[in-house]
Parts: structure tokens; sequence; C-alpha cells
């Protein structure tokens, strides 16, 4: 499998991975059902944000974004999605591991994830690609802005490293 780098070409195919309304909640927070190619091609805008498809036999599987913080020294791996019919047989773990990779080479050590408190799949997935949850306290302080409880994990390079 090979990561990527996203093309506006992908924003249709990706956002009709999603299969219902939660599973747009979980995935990146929007209650619009079904996404739209226009909300996934308008993420691009930012210049912090590195949206990379996981490629496999020349069909694009995956999606996700590293977002870089340079103030904060620190990058978070966000909008993790599998296509449907690539779920269940490890493509999410190498996604998450090709992404944590990318931020790793961009010189963040410290790289976080964010989780709907309900998605069991993908919590199972991240702690499989390395990560771990963060302390109670500091996840406490994350959500405070957050609209929902998340379930924050942090790469366990990090936390070796120190």
């Amino acid at each position: 499998m090979d990561l990527l780098p996203f093309a506006a070409a992908h924003a249709s195919l990706v956002a009709g991975w999603p299969t219902h309304a939660d599973e747009v909640v979980r995935w990146c927070g929007r209650r619009e059902f079904p996404a739209t190619a226009r909300m996934v091609a308008d993420w691009q805008g930012d210049d912090d944000v590195r949206a990379h498809v996981l490629v496999e036999d020349g069909n694009v599987v995956g999606y996700g974004e590293v977002w870089l913080d340079d103030e904060e020294d620190e990058a978070e791996l966000a909008r993790i999605i599998v296509a449907p019919g690539a779920r269940g047989r490890g493509v999410g773990r190498v996604l998450v591991r090709e992404l944590l990779g990318r931020a790793l080479a961009a010189g963040f050590r410290d790289v976080f994830l964010r989780v709907h408190p309900d998605n069991e799949a993908a919590l199972t997935c991240y702690r499989g690609a390395g990560f771990v949850t963060v302390d109670a306290d500091l996840a406490a302080s994350w959500n405070a802005a957050q609209p929902v409880d998340y379930v924050w994990l942090r790469n366990r390079t990090a936390l070796s490293s120190r």
C-alpha cells in the first residue's frame, strides 16, 4: 500500500464512504449527511493540513490528514476513514502508521489523535498502531472547548523518547 497526497479528484470518492449520519459525526464532527465532495475539498484550504490517500492495487482505500502545529511543536492525525469495502482487514492501522510516519518525518515527536468516544473500531485501530490514552487531566483540558469529550491518544514514540 502507498500513501499519496490527496488530490481534488479524490473528494467525491472519500465523501461517499460514510454510510450513515452517525458515521459522518464520528469521522469529522459534521452533522451533514451525506458528506459532500465540496466539504472534503474545502478541508484542503488550510496550509497546516496535509491530506493523504492510501492506495492499494490502484484503488483508494483510505483517507487521513496530518495537522501540523509548529507553534505547539506537535501534530494531530485527523479525519481518518477507510473505504467500506476495505474495513476489518488492517487497512486503518496501515493508514495510521503511514500518517504517523509523515508527522515524525516532518520533525514532530508529539503526535496526537482525538476519537469520538463511541467509535470503538477507531480506538482499537489507533491503539493497535501504537497510540495510548493521554492523561485524564490533559484530555479534560483539551475537551473543554470541544463539542464532545473526545478520547485523546498520543503516539508511543513520543513517550519513549522523553
